[in-house]
């Protein structure tokens, strides 16, 4: 099927909703709050400066972000309406961060107006990542750096054991909600190809142990199992439960391949 996140508002106002919760679950994680500082750490922030989230979904790092640079501009592009209204409920308090409804691949600014451009879990969701990339190295000033974050979706996991079920929802997330999940090995000659010159790549494995972040991962391919007729709900709500009984229990084991690039237009 189709990869969802191409179209998040088809998907729906529930879909929305889960997709918004579990971001903020993700990156409340200690290991994800580190992967965004380091990579914060490498970008220059000034009260003149303008930083862009392209793909900000909810807006969950677009915060961290702002919290970053202030008093600099951040500005939050995302394509869903449906995310663009999560992502302004979710950062009232933040004076220097704004949302816009605009495509990644076609954006409101101007030639080299933005000092840096984060991409965090944007591009294994795109069918051709270079238009992307064309955007950012337009948007960008001589000199601005480009921040890709994204996970290698090939090697999440949620098994514990040999055969574990919920592992079987993990693989069909990969095939049915990522459109490539091998981005992030090809990431830099991307970048390469787009005219960026690579500063920085570093890969970071994550343990995801106690927390509801990659539920979507076992309750939302259950919702398509069930749909395409594959499995029944009671089996559906079972998955579901069993997630639930791990993270609460201190036996969850989820797992994930973290890869971040950083680029700068010469």
């Amino acid at each position: 099927m189709a990869d969802p996140f191409q179209n998040v508002d088809a998907a729906g106002a529930d879909f929305i909703k889960v997709f918004a919760d579990a971001m903020d679950a993700r990156q409340a994680d200690p290991s994800m709050e580190a992967i965004v500082a380091s990579y914060l750490a490498q970008l220059s922030f000034g009260p003149d400066t303008l930083t862009i989230e392209v793909g900000a979904g909810a807006g969950a790092v677009s915060r961290r972000v702002a919290a970053a640079a202030a008093p600099g501009r951040v500005i939050g592009y995302e394509p869903s309406a449906g995310f663009v209204d999560e992502a302004r409920a979710r950062a009232v308090e933040l004076e220097n961060l704004t949302f816009e409804q605009a495509d990644g691949a076609s954006l409101p600014a101007k030639d080299g107006s933005v000092d840096s451009v984060v991409m965090h879990t944007v591009l294994t969701h795109v069918s051709d990542p270079q238009p992307l990339l064309a955007e950012a190295m337009r948007v960008l000033k001589p000199g601005g750096r480009l921040v890709v974050c994204d996970a290698d979706f090939s090697k999440g996991s949620l098994a514990s054991f040999p055969n574990d079920p919920l592992d079987a929802c993990a693989k069909t997330f990969t095939s049915d909600f990522v459109t490539d999940a091998f981005l992030v090995a090809r990431i830099r000659d991307l970048a390469a190809a787009a005219g960026f010159t690579v500063a920085d790549f570093r890969l970071v494995n994550r343990a995801i142990l106690d927390n509801m972040q990659m539920l979507p991962w076992v309750s939302e391919t259950c919702k398509q199992m069930v749909a395409r007729g594959d499995i029944g709900q009671p089996l559906a709500d079972a998955m579901v439960g069993e997630y639930q009984r791990r993270a609460n229990s201190g036996k969850l084991f989820g797992f994930q391949v973290m890869g971040t690039m950083i680029a700068d237009k010469p």
